[in-house]
């Protein structure tokens, strides 16, 4: 996720610059990669869109397309073309999980009659589009402000909010901060699956984007409040990983209090962010996670951040 952000959010102008440690910059003159979304069929009509951001869910509904998530500036067309391949019918909703730009941004190339449905600080969130905590030092340009509000929600919920009936249903959900101040759950329960965004976005150390409203403090609770009050699911899709299962969400969050509760410990000792990062590693009983020592750094400054006020 954290090159899939910047390289998200830093797209201005048609010209490509990364703020990332470790990542160059193509070179003008190259051709750009083509955009290949891969599909993953995960049941008869619903399924996975990989490639050019956060994993996409197409459902196909009796009378129309729901798409959730969209992806980088420049993929909203590619997924457009890749669900003419699964299904004749019109896309007529887009639900975005966050506000993050490799999850938005192709919001812009879809018709203005789809309608857009976010969590009501998303949509604050997404009016500003400003930087995302630890990825990039100042805002990029507003992808919905430089297409004249094209894409924009047209409607948001606040705690819940279901649409459509019996197998066109479909649940969202939203339990509190955690990723960010808006991270909505999409669930579709007569398939039993669910699409959780970068609230989980894979096995390892989460982007606690505290600039738009994340909270390492919470995040914890928050999905512990997910998997205790969401029922008949079986299956997730993540924002950028593998399809994971309900006992997984579970173990997600305890794996995110356990880490709180060892960050309070290092600040309770006095120790600097510096040197507890140096001192952090994933616990064994989470051995098939993926550990990212840089994220894990910039969550212990903002658990400490959070804590000190």
């Amino acid at each position: 996720m954290r090159r899939e952000i910047a390289l998200g959010m830093l797209l201005a102008g048609g010209a490509l610059s990364l703020a990332v440690s470790g990542y160059q910059a193509a070179p003008a003159q190259q051709t750009p990669a083509p955009k290949i979304v891969e599909v993953e069929k995960l049941k008869d009509n619903l399924f996975m869109l990989k490639g050019g951001g956060g994993n996409t869910a197409v459902f196909v509904t009796s009378t129309g397309v729901v798409v959730v998530d969209t992806k980088l500036p420049g993929w909203g067309q590619p997924i457009l073309e890749k669900i003419k391949t699964i299904t004749d019918k019109p896309v007529t909703t887009i639900i975005n999980t966050h506000t993050h730009g490799d999850h938005v941004s192709g919001n812009v190339e879809f018709p203005a009659t789809v309608d857009v449905i976010v969590q009501v600080n998303t949509k604050a969130n997404m009016e500003k589009m400003g930087a995302v905590n630890g990825i990039t030092q100042s805002p990029a340009p507003n992808i919905f402000k430089a297409n004249n509000g094209r894409g924009m929600p047209k409607h948001t919920f606040k705690d819940r909010m279901t649409l459509g009936k019996g197998a066109d249903q479909v649940d969202l959900y939203y339990f509190g901060r955690g990723h960010t101040n808006g991270d909505a759950f999409i669930v579709f329960p007569a398939l039993r699956f669910m699409h959780a965004g970068d609230i989980f976005a894979r096995k390892g150390p989460p982007l606690l984007d505290a600039n738009n409203g994340g909270s390492g403090v919470l995040i914890g609770d928050t999905l512990a409040k997910a998997h205790a009050t969401i029922k008949n699911v079986d299956s997730i899709i993540t924002g950028h990983s593998t399809v994971m299962t309900w006992n997984d969400l579970n173990e997600y969050a305890d794996f995110n209090k356990e880490f709180l509760t060892w960050v309070r410990a290092e600040m309770k000792a006095g120790k600097t962010v510096d040197d507890a990062a140096k001192e952090y590693a994933i616990p064994s009983k989470f051995k098939d996670y993926t550990a990212n020592a840089n994220q894990s750094k910039t969550n212990i400054g903002v658990v400490y951040t959070e804590l000190k006020k």
